[in-house]
C-alpha cells in the first residue's frame, strides 16, 4: 500500500523568508516520491487561498489547510468550516477591547482592523502579500467580514488575561512566539486533518509521515508514528522520530530517502 506525506509549507517546503525559496532537491523529491505512487499532501496553518501558485506547481495530491478547516483531495473539497458572521464580529470587537493587532483568515483571503495597533509583524505580512499580488484591502467593516481561524500579534500594552479567558474558550492559542498567537477553532488541528483523509482514503496511521518546523506542527507530528523536524527546528527536536537537515541542505530528499520513500 501507498504511503502518504504531509508536509508543511514556511520553514519546511520554503524557506522562512522573503524569497520563500524551494531548492530543488525539494522538488525533485517530491515528483520522485509521487512517481513511487505516495501521496502528498500540503498541511498548513494558511488558508486555501494563501498557498502560493509555485507551492502548488509542485503537483500536490492534496491540500489540508487552515489548521484542518479546509480539506482538498483531488481537485475537490472534501470538508469545509467557517465562524458564523455574528460570532466574526463579536471577535473583533474583543480584539479591539484586548489592544491586539489581529489578522483574520478566509478561505478567500484576509481581514485586517485599522482600528486596531499596527506593529513590525503585520506590516512584515503586508508588505509579503503586496510583493506576492495579494489582495489586502479586506477589513473588518465590510460586508462580507468572515474568518476561518485568525493571528494575533501583542504589546505589553496588550490585555492577554482578558484574551485568553475569552478566547480559550472557543479556541485553541497556539504561542507561535514573539508575541505571535495562531488561533484555531477548538476540535481542529492539522492532526484532524490527517485523520479525516486517512479515514477518507482508507490508510493506515503506520503509511503516515509528517514533516514540520515549528511549535503548530505538533499536532500533526504528535499524530503520527514517522515525524520529522526540519534541521535547525530546535523547539521541536523532542517530540519528532526524525530530525534531517536544514531546507536549503537537502532536507526534505534526506528525510524521504531515510524512510524510504525516494
Amino acid at each position: 500500500m501507498s504511503s502518504i506525506i504531509f508536509f508543511d509549507i514556511d520553514g519546511t517546503i520554503a524557506t522562512e523568508d522573503e524569497r520563500s525559496f524551494i531548492p530543488q532537491s525539494t522538488r525533485d523529491a517530491i515528483a520522485q516520491t509521487r512517481k513511487n505512487v505516495n501521496l502528498t499532501f500540503i498541511n498548513s496553518g494558511s488558508t486555501a487561498f494563501n498557498i502560493s501558485p509555485k507551492v502548488k506547481e509542485l503537483g500536490f495530491d492534496g491540500y489540508i489547510c487552515g489548521c484542518g478547516t479546509y480539506i482538498e483531495y483531488g481537485g475537490k473539497v472534501l470538508f469545509y468550516r467557517t465562524i458564523e458572521k455574528d460570532e466574526c464580529r463579536r471577535i473583533a470587537e474583543l480584539m479591539r477591547k484586548c489592544n491586539v493587532t489581529p489578522v483574520y483568515e478566509h478561505m478567500d483571503g484576509y481581514f485586517f482592523d485599522d482600528q486596531t495597533p499596527t506593529c513590525d509583524g503585520l506590516k512584515f505580512f503586508m508588505e509579503v502579500f503586496v510583493d506576492s499580488g495579494i489582495d489586502v484591502s479586506g477589513r473588518v467593516e465590510d460586508e462580507d467580514f468572515c474568518f476561518d481561524k485568525f493571528v494575533i500579534w501583542t504589546t505589553p500594552e496588550s490585555d492577554m488575561e482578558l484574551f485568553r479567558k475569552e478566547i480559550g474558550k472557543d479556541f485553541s492559542i497556539i504561542d507561535r512566539g514573539g508575541g505571535f498567537y495562531e488561533n484555531v477553532p477548538l476540535g481542529y488541528s492539522k492532526a484532524t486533518g490527517i485523520e479525516f483523509i486517512l479515514k477518507k482514503l482508507g490508510i493506515p496511521m503506520e503509511k503516515a509521515y509528517a514533516i514540520g518546523d515549528s511549535m503548530n506542527d505538533l499536532p500533526m507530528l504528535e499524530a503520527v508514528p514517522n515525524s520529522i523536524a526540519m534541521g535547525g527546528a530546535e523547539r521541536i527536536y523532542p517530540y519528532v522520530s526524525y530530525i534531517t537537515t536544514p531546507i536549503e541542505q537537502d532536507g526534505i530528499a534526506n528525510a524521504l530517502r531515510h524512510f524510504g520513500l525516494l
